[in-house]
C-alpha cells in the first residue's frame, strides 16, 4: 500500500481541503520591510536585485513613503497616477519599502528588527535567480553581504544574503531546489 504524500490533506492536521468560495480572488501581494534610507535600499533592489520601481506613494501628514518593487517590465507599467497605483496593487509578490521619514538621518536610529536575531520570528524572502553560484559570485563583486553562501552548511546550492537593513534573502536556482526539496521529501 502506497503511504499518502506528505502534502496530503490527511498529513497536515487543520489544512483546508476545499477552499471557500469566497477566498477564490484573493492573492499574495506584498511582503513589507520598514528600512532606514531609500536610497540605500531603492540602490540594493533595483542595481543587485534587479527589481523596478512600480510605484511610490508618499504620505506628508504622516511622514512616511511607501515604495513598491517587483519584476515586472517597466514598459508594462501604466503612466497615470491612478491607474499606476491599481495596477501597482494587482501585481503578485511585490516588495513594499516603508521609510519611516528621518532615519536616514538620526544617528540614534538603530534599524528595525530583522526577524533572525533573538526573538527570532519573520525569517526571510526568496529570490529565484537564472544560476545560484553566479549571482553569488555577482553579489560578491558588489559587496552584498552573505548569511550563507552556496557551499556553506548542509543545505549546499542556496544561499542567503542580506539587505541594507539586514534582512535575509534567500537565493536559489530551480534546478538546486529541486534537488534539496526532492531530498527533504
Amino acid at each position: 500500500m502506497a503511504s499518502e504524500s506528505k502534502d496530503s490533506p490527511s498529513n497536515n492536521p487543520g489544512l483546508c481541503v476545499e477552499s471557500d468560495e469566497a477566498t477564490k480572488g484573493y492573492i499574495m501581494l506584498q511582503t513589507m520591510f520598514r528600512i532606514k534610507d531609500p536610497k540605500v535600499c531603492l540602490d540594493f533592489y533595483s542595481r543587485v536585485l534587479g527589481m523596478t520601481l512600480l510605484k511610490r506613494l508618499d504620505f506628508p501628514e504622516l511622514k512616511f513613503s511607501l515604495y513598491y518593487m517587483g519584476y515586472e517590465n517597466p514598459a508594462s507599467i501604466p503612466t497615470d497616477p491612478t491607474q499606476r497605483t491599481a495596477w501597482t496593487y494587482g501585481q503578485k509578490a511585490t516588495i513594499k519599502l516603508t521609510h519611516n521619514w528621518g532615519t536616514e538621518s538620526d544617528p540614534d536610529f538603530k534599524g528595525y528588527h530583522n526577524g533572525n536575531s533573538e526573538p527570532r520570528g519573520f525569517g526571510h524572502i526568496g529570490i529565484r535567480v537564472d544560476d545560484t553560484n553566479k549571482a553569488c559570485e555577482r553579489f560578491e563583486r558588489l559587496g552584498v553581504d552573505f548569511v550563507k553562501k552556496p557551499d556553506d552548511g548542509k543545505m549546499k546550492g542556496l544561499a542567503f544574503i542580506k539587505d541594507p537593513d539586514g534582512y535575509w534573502i534567500e537565493i536559489f536556482d530551480l534546478k538546486t531546489i529541486a534537488h534539496l526539496t526532492t531530498d527533504a521529501s
